[in-house]
């Protein structure tokens, strides 16, 4: 856009020029490519059809046309400012999947014709301490958001709503063709989230982990546990979804809003994953720690508000975990596709977000929505 820009200026301030930059401008507009999106165009108006451009190929890049979108709670914030001003007009989605229709003459790993993904990162620096220990989603120099955010030439980026996106190399991900692809978007964001921090925690055979929730996060992190061999433990408010933990795997059922039950796993768990994003009670989760235990957060509360005498009482730990990197994401989808593992969805009418947006908020989802692109 900004040769696009230049090119006009040339054209009005060299007359002579006309001819020249003309062509010039006639084969940028051709390499654009035309994309049909959803979009907000402030924080005030439900999400309507919107067509923009995403930049041609280049070398290094890859383009995949979409097939499927996962609905992240974190698109809804986004779009409403609840966390900070946003980017408008502005296309959500970072839990992406699709099949590559181009890539760049360099591209070395991607192939077209094969199935590949995009999750909540498009760039970082690749240069700094934590991008070089693959930990871009921790890059010192600030990474690149799917969407809402800015890429490094100062361009807004747009998400997977959207029937196409092009992304380089290095931030595309394999898709193995034994998953459901629907139900696979959801691990670009909901899967890896709850992915990293049991991997980093160690979490496996021998450990009691307790989960928080059982929404989109929460029922990966009990697929996930299980996977690793812990013993998991679901602490819900709501007794109704005992059933619905046994079935995704869990050991045990616990209504945190039933004293007697919480006062018999007190001093329990070696780790607690925590995916709830409504403020809570942190203090009462702690208590059900052992010694030395952790508390990973990986939900978005306003606050983490407890009590100094919570974690000195046994040396325990409040800890907070975000995506994974690249090579770690890749390493969880490989895990998902030699076990079998995907997220539970319910797939949806992209003219119908609006209507899952408020169904989402009051959990009316069993866990994760996906929009099917093709109704686009």
């Amino acid at each position: 856009m900004f040769e696009f820009c230049n090119q006009w200026f040339e054209l009005f301030n060299r007359p002579q020029a006309y001819t020249h930059t003309f062509v010039k401008i006639k084969h940028l507009l051709k390499t654009m490519i035309q994309t049909k999106g959803y979009a907000a165009q402030t924080p005030e108006t439900d999400l309507a059809p919107w067509n923009f451009e995403r930049r041609e190929v280049g070398p290094h890049d890859v383009q995949i046309e979409i097939q499927f979108c996962g609905v992240c709670h974190s698109d809804l914030h986004q779009i409403k400012n609840d966390w900070f001003p946003g980017l408008f007009p502005m296309v959500p989605g970072h839990e992406i999947v699709g099949r590559i229709v181009k890539v760049g003459d360099h591209v070395k790993n991607f192939k077209e014709g094969e199935l590949a993904g995009v999750g909540c990162l498009v760039d970082s620096c690749q240069v700094c301490e934590n991008c070089k220990n693959d930990l871009e989603q921790y890059c010192l120099d600030g990474n690149t958001q799917t969407y809402n955010n800015n890429d490094r030439q100062g361009v807004p980026t747009y998400g997977g709503y959207s029937n196409s996106i092009v992304v380089r190399e290095e931030f595309v991900l394999h898709i193995s063709e034994k998953l459901d692809l629907a139900a696979t978007a959801p691990l670009l964001c909901a899967g890896i989230t709850t992915y990293s921090p049991l991997r980093h925690w160690k979490v496996g055979k021998g450990h009691k982990l307790a989960v928080v929730g059982l929404g989109g996060l929460g029922h990966m992190g009990v697929k996930f546990g299980v996977a690793f061999g812990a013993e998991v433990t679901v602490l819900s408010t709501s007794a109704s979804k005992e059933e619905a933990a046994k079935e995704l795997g869990a050991h045990h059922f616990i209504v945190t809003k039933d004293a007697a039950q919480v006062e018999a796993v007190k001093n329990t768990f070696d780790f607690i994953l925590d995916t709830v994003s409504a403020d809570h009670d942190m203090n009462m989760y702690v208590s059900l720690l052992k010694t030395d235990g952790t508390l990973i957060g990986v939900g978005v509360p306003s606050q983490y508000a407890v009590h100094p005498f919570a974690l000195l009482g046994g040396r325990k730990s409040i800890a907070g975990s975000g995506i994974g990197g690249i090579k770690e994401t890749q390493e969880m989808l490989d895990f998902c596709a030699e076990h079998n593992i995907v997220s539970d969805i319910e797939l949806i009418d992209i003219k119908d977000i609006t209507a899952s947006y408020e169904r989402m908020e009051k959990g009316d989802v069993r866990y994760r929505f996906v929009i099917d692109i093709a109704t686009l």
